[in-house]
Order: structure tokens, then sequence, then C-alpha cells
């Protein structure tokens, strides 16, 4: 009998951790094996991991703490030494400041950063100091920096305008740009969080990342290009309204505000809450998330992207109505002159 909670992660446990992550990646299984036993030499030495948190509502760790495989207990007591992480941790106040100065003492740690970090002197501060300089002391000393959800990678939500406090993400904030892993999404999916940590715990290095930072095997695609509802897109079936009719037969959300066209990640595929759904197939429009300034930029969420390419030509959603109603009458015309024509002459009217 294969036992875990005090006796740590088995072999079979790290191959299930590895059978996932490959999978995750779209890697081949034959990887499997080799992924475990590196997995398994690097959790002997329960890498550090220093969790800080900046401007935000802590919705990544939430996301972080109802992982399944493997799950957060698996995480915190057998891979990771989570030293420092202020929503978990049971130190508080000055004890909380020394376990960050020994953890940070060791500069063999990898640092998380949850939250935008304000820029406005007072406007962030921790035990009495201003979140920049913290930022900039612990980022400054890790062995890998990841930002996780859009608040740590561009300001997020806190950072709409107006900003009064200048809220930045970690590689904007701190000049680190290309330096920085970037695991947008309000909040990050857990699965590309502990995908990119077990990627770099068994490589030593940051996985490919595109011209944002952001890991490809996460970021590479387009959520309108995966999305179940694409085929209503194709044909041109729109919900115009929520509650209608169109939105109860699964119709594309495009013109209820879906950002998906120009949102990259693998929310379709991943999906949340251990694979059971996301946000489009509970009727949500795609709010672009995954972008940077998505707050702003994609605002209002309920508008309609403008100069989106469809399947008909130049046509653009909003001409899509009208371009379907041309074609669609110039059909009729063109059948009622062919038939008006076939065999001679129309018959007489002789009433």
């Amino acid at each position: 009998m294969l036992t875990r909670r005090g006796e740590g992660l088995t072999r079979r446990d790290f191959m299930k951790i590895a059978g996932s992550t490959v999978a995750m990646f779209g890697l081949s299984q034959a990887l499997t094996p080799k992924l475990a036993r590196a997995l398994e030499k690097a959790a002997k030495g329960r890498p550090k991991v220093v969790w800080l948190h900046f401007a935000s509502d802590t919705g990544c760790t939430e996301s972080l703490i109802k992982t399944d495989n493997p799950s957060t207990a698996d995480l915190v007591l057998d891979i990771l030494s989570i030293d420092y992480h202020e929503s978990i941790m049971a130190a508080a106040g000055h004890q909380a400041d020394e376990v960050l100065r020994n953890a940070v003492a060791g500069k063999d740690y990898v640092c998380i950063v949850e939250g935008g970090i304000p820029t406005v002197p007072g406007h962030g501060m921790i035990s009495g100091r201003e979140m920049l300089d913290i930022a900039k002391e612990v980022c400054g000393n890790a062995a890998a920096v990841l930002a996780v959800g859009s608040c740590a990678v561009d300001g997020g939500v806190p950072a709409a305008k107006p900003n009064p406090s200048r809220i930045l993400g970690v590689d904007e904030a701190l000049n680190m740009k290309g330096k920085v892993i970037n695991l947008p999404c309000c909040p990050v999916n857990p699965e590309w969080l502990i995908g990119t940590v077990v990627y770099f715990l068994t490589t030593g290095k940051a996985p490919e990342l595109d011209a944002k930072g952001r890991p490809v095997m996460f970021y590479g695609r387009k959520i309108h290009d995966n999305c179940p509802r694409r085929t209503h897109f194709d044909a041109g079936h729109f919900v115009e309204a929520f509650g209608s009719k169109e939105e109860a037969l699964g119709y594309c959300l495009y013109k209820v505000g879906c950002k998906g066209p120009e949102a990259w990640s693998e929310c379709p595929k991943t999906r949340w809450n251990s694979k059971e759904s996301w946000c489009i197939e509970i009727g949500s429009p795609c709010v672009g998330c995954s972008e940077n300034n998505w707050t702003d930029q994609f605002a209002p969420f309920y508008g309609t992207l403008a100069n989106v390419a469809l399947p008909y030509g130049d046509l653009t959603a909003d001409k899509i109505g009208i371009g379907i109603a041309i074609a669609t009458g110039a059909a009729i015309a063109g059948h009622a002159i062919g038939k008006a024509t076939k065999g001679g002459k129309p018959k007489q009217d002789t009433d």
C-alpha cells in the first residue's frame, strides 16, 4: 500500500504529476519517466519559494490552492518549500519580516509576485516599507521571477485609469523586461503556474516565451481559435442580447463583447475548477484578461470589438447581417430570373 502524507510523494505520485505535465506541454508521453526522475531529484532539495503580495485581491492565491494535480498539500509540503507567503503562513508581524529576511538571504529561491506595484511613495506599504523597495530587494536576488495574474504582469484592475498610485507590473516597475516570466489572466490558471514551476525545476530554465514574456505553451493560441462556439461565428450566428433564444442555443458571443479574437491563452483547453468549465462555457463573453492593459483596452466589457475579420470577404461582424441580406436577396433574384427564362417565355397569367 502506497503511503503519502508523512512519507512524502512516492515514485508513482511523481509519475502522475509528470504525465499531467507532458500532456499540458503537448509533449510525447515517452518523456514522462525522464521528467518524473528530474522532478523527484528537484523536489529532494525542496526548492525555496518566496511569494510576494502587492496590489491585488489575492485571487491568484485562491486559484493556486484549488489545484488538484499536484494538490496544494503536495506542492507546499512535498515539492516546494514556500518559505514566505502572507496568506498561508503562520507567522505575522515581526516574525513574518524575519522569515522574509532569512528566505532572501540565501539568494537561491524562486520569487513569485502577485499584484501590481504602486510607484507613488506612500501608496503601497507593508510593515512600514514601500512595496516597490521590497520588490527590488526580493526580485533582484531571486533565481527566477514569476509574475502571476494580470495585476503582477501589467497592473491589472488596480492600474485601470486614472491609476493615481501609478501601479505597474513587475517587469516595468523594476526595469526587468526579458527577465520575468509573465503568467497573466485574472486570476492565473493554476495549471499554468504549476506547469511553469515544474518546467523550471526540471530544466533549470524558463520555457519558451513570447514577446510579452508569456510561456508560449500556455499563451500561444488565440481563445477564438479553440472556442467551442467558433462554428457559430463562422456561420454568422451571434447572440444579440443576453437572455435571448440565440444565447440559449450557444451562439457566438462576439456581438455582446467577447474579446476572444484578440486574447491569447489556453483557457478553452485547460479550463478551470479541475477542468470543469470556463468563462465562455458558462455564457460569459471573454473579457481578454490575458492581454496587457485589458481593463482599459477592452472597455466596455460588453462592447463589440471593431474590425474583426469574418469568413465573409472583407466584412466585419457589424456588416455581416447586411452582407447576408444582400447575398440572400441576390440569390432569390437570380433564382427568379432563372426560373422565368428557363424553357422560353414565362407562362402568361390566365386570370
